[in-house]
Order: C-alpha cells, then sequence, then structure tokens
C-alpha cells in the first residue's frame, strides 16, 4: 500500500493533530532519511503552515494537542512536543509538556531541528499596516523609490502584481516594475485588496 494510503487509512482521512479533514496531506516530520508510516502524519493546510511558520500560531487551535499528543505515532508525538515547546508560555501547554513522554530517541529527534527553543512568534512578511503578505499578493507602493544600479524610479501608488517573497528576509519582497524585477522593502508597501 502506497505511504498517502496508509496514512489516511490510519488517520481515517483526518488531520492525526487537530482532527480537521479541511485540505489534508502527507506531511513529513523532519528531519528524516526516507519518508515512512512513522515519520509523516495527515496534517490539515492550518496545522502545516503554523508547524512551518507561514502563519500566525494560534493557541486556541493548537489546545487539540491536548488530546492527539497521546497518538501512538511517532511523528504525531514528535509534533506535538515541539508544538507545545512553541507554546509553553500558555499554562495548559505547560501542563501537557509535563505528562508528555518521549523516550530518548524520539526526544534527540523532537529536538533535533531547534524549532522547540524558539518561542511562538512567527517572522511573516507584512506590509506598512501589517497585514500579511503571501506570494502572489498585489501591493500598491507607499512611497516614490529610486531602483538602485538603474535610472527607474518607481512612483508612489505603483501597482505591483505577483509578488514573491524573499526568503529569510520578511523585510523584503520582489516584484516586476515596467518589465524590470527589482527588491522594495516591505514598510513601503501595502497589500491591494
Amino acid at each position: 500500500m502506497k505511504l498517502e494510503a496508509a496514512l489516511l487509512s490510519r488517520s481515517e482521512n483526518k488531520c492525526e493533530l487537530c482532527g480537521s479533514t479541511d485540505e489534508i496531506q502527507v506531511y513529513e516530520v523532519q528531519p528524516q532519511d526516507n519518508s515512512n508510516e512513522e515519520n509523516c502524519l495527515i496534517a490539515c493546510k492550518t496545522c502545516r503552515n503554523q508547524i512551518d511558520k507561514k502563519a500566525e500560531l494560534d493557541q486556541t487551535h493548537w489546545q487539540c494537542l491536548t488530546t492527539s499528543m497521546w497518538s501512538e505515532v511517532p511523528a504525531v508525538q514528535v509534533t506535538a512536543w515541539r508544538m507545545l515547546n512553541r507554546l509553553r508560555t500558555e499554562s495548559w501547554a505547560a501542563d501537557q509538556l509535563d505528562m508528555l513522554y518521549l523516550d530518548d530517541e524520539k526526544l534527540a529527534w523532537a529536538k533535533a531541528t531547534g524549532d522547540h527553543e524558539s518561542d511562538g512568534s512567527v517572522d511573516l512578511h507584512k506590509d506598512v499596516n501589517g497585514a500579511i503578505l503571501s506570494q502572489g499578493d498585489t501591493i500598491v507602493l507607499t512611497k516614490s523609490l529610486d531602483v538602485k544600479g538603474s535610472t527607474l524610479n518607481a512612483k508612489m501608488g505603483t501597482v505591483v502584481k505577483n509578488i514573491r517573497l524573499v526568503p529569510d528576509n520578511t523585510e523584503q519582497i520582489e516584484g516586476k516594475i515596467e518589465g524590470q524585477t527589482i527588491v522594495i522593502l516591505t514598510k513601503y508597501v501595502r497589500k491591494q485588496g
């Protein structure tokens, strides 16, 4: 049986963390050499985005861990441990973390990414008003900008479609103005729509 089919059968076609059926798919819990039933789980879009720090951490959503942390699936246990650590400032999460036992091998796997050392904060690309920017969004410049190394001057009010988020730098996005790809600081843009 294929991995996805086996995981869907095990999870009863639900997210193994929160129980949602919304946009579920196989999630590989890193680090790993090859995907298998022990190190993968079925997760919904909300869980995946928050685990991968592509969305703000919603502590109310993660109260589902009070139940799912008892799963016998190693990938679910490790993910629950990591997320409870990120939420450890919440008393309920700290209490659950105290109860969750991982053997030495699973604990080493859980600590391998270093994710447990971070707090619940997430660095996201945000515009001048604090709206979260996503790949492909359309933005409007809130300031006229001179483009370095070019005679191009991007005027305030210029619409830039289909932006690209600069990985590892939440203060920068890329967009095309007059056919030229430029880097734009997020503090000078407003999300449109």
